[in-house]
């Protein structure tokens, strides 16, 4: 009995190696063909004008579709997600600028939207971010743009009232934090690392385990992280990766206070996207001086049956309780619904502009 599952063991793994060499001519072909569609363009130079996220979604949406198990859509796009990443780079690797530094949310996201296969260049700060993207230095840039317990990143927004760039694609990244620390016991942790945003996401369990600890707000959780490696009765709260980089002990894993707490990511690029047939579109408006102004700006929407996903209010920083509304809708500004509504609104905004229409996340 023993030595009849050993022969069908075997010859399972020899059907596996023939599947995996399978798989892998498959790989290369697709490589060849991606290479070749390259150079079609005339685009050896500049990855950016090669990669289309349209296309990217368009590719992964059918890889939903078609899966029947037994991995999950999540695996899946991953997979081919890494496949598409390391046939694009084999031009010109993009490059991705975003918040860093190593070991920052912002960096997952851009591994998880663009695969490896990029150069990733960690930034300071948000502004930087769009410094890069905005002097060819970078191909795309990663942000924040709000977090589904603490809302919107106000630097983010604020950085569309003057820049030029246009809004690519989105991704919303599950987020969960850990305790990390060189310490092995809670009571002995007198400080807690970590950016603004999660300490506020981490709030009760803080209050409830860590009462009497300093809590200190710095620029990044990796930055949170460093400190606690330096600093002796300190803690930090960081991503899983950052625990690793710095050499530090996850002493309690996901104490963010929602089971359900994501943080969604802006892809900018300098470009607009064409439509992918499952779009987003982000305007930027600033209403005319009238009673019923915020009205006048979401009635065109309603009257052309497009659906708004998200609204948000900012200081147009031009005058006193000026302020500048960004709206996210569903559709692409291709589509006549959306165009429609966008060419009424004019007629009751001082200052319309259109951020970006780029595929809803996979």
């Amino acid at each position: 009995m023993e030595q009849d599952n050993s022969k069908k063991l075997a010859a399972l793994r020899d059907q596996i190696d023939g599947i995996d060499q399978s798989i892998q001519q498959l790989i290369s072909s697709r490589a060849d063909v991606a290479k070749q569609v390259a150079q079609a363009k005339n685009a050896k130079d500049k990855a950016a004008s090669y990669y289309r996220p349209e296309r990217e979604a368009q590719v992964l949406r059918r890889v939903v579709e078609r899966n029947q198990g037994p991995l999950s859509d999540q695996s899946l796009v991953r997979l081919f997600r890494e496949i598409m990443s390391a046939c694009l780079a084999q031009q010109k690797p993009l490059s991705i600028a975003y918040l860093g530094p190593q070991g920052t949310f912002s960096e997952m996201a851009s591994y998880r939207f663009f695969g490896h296969s990029i150069r990733a260049l960690p930034e300071t700060s948000i502004d930087q971010v769009f410094a890069e993207v905005e002097a060819g230095v970078a191909d795309f840039g990663v942000v924040p743009v709000e977090n589904s317990t603490e809302g919107a990143v106000n630097n983010t927004l604020d950085m569309f009232l003057s820049s030029p760039l246009h809004i690519c694609g989105e991704l919303d990244l599950p987020i969960h934090h850990h305790l990390m620390s060189q310490e092995t016991r809670l009571e002995d942790i007198k400080m807690v690392f970590s950016h603004r945003q999660s300490l506020a996401q981490c709030r009760n369990w803080l209050k409830n385990n860590l009462p009497h600890a300093e809590k200190i707000a710095v620029s990044s959780n990796a930055e949170a992280a460093r400190k606690a490696q330096l600093t002796s009765d300190a803690s930090a709260i960081a991503g899983e990766a950052a625990a690793s980089m710095y050499g530090l002990q996850i002493l309690h894993s996901e104490i963010e206070d929602s089971v359900d707490n994501a943080t969604r990511f802006l892809i900018i690029g300098r470009e607009l996207s064409s439509s992918s047939g499952v779009d987003k579109t982000s305007i930027m408006a600033a209403a005319k001086d009238q009673p019923g102004a915020l009205y006048h700006i979401l009635r065109p929407f309603h009257e052309a049956g497009v659906s708004m996903t998200r609204i948000e209010s900012r200081p147009s920083k031009k005058g006193k309780w000026d302020y500048v509304f960004f709206i996210d809708l569903q559709g692409h500004v291709e589509d006549e619904n959306v165009a429609t509504a966008i060419r009424k609104l004019e007629r009751f905004t001082t200052r319309l502009k259109i951020l970006g229409s780029y595929p809803q996340s996979v």
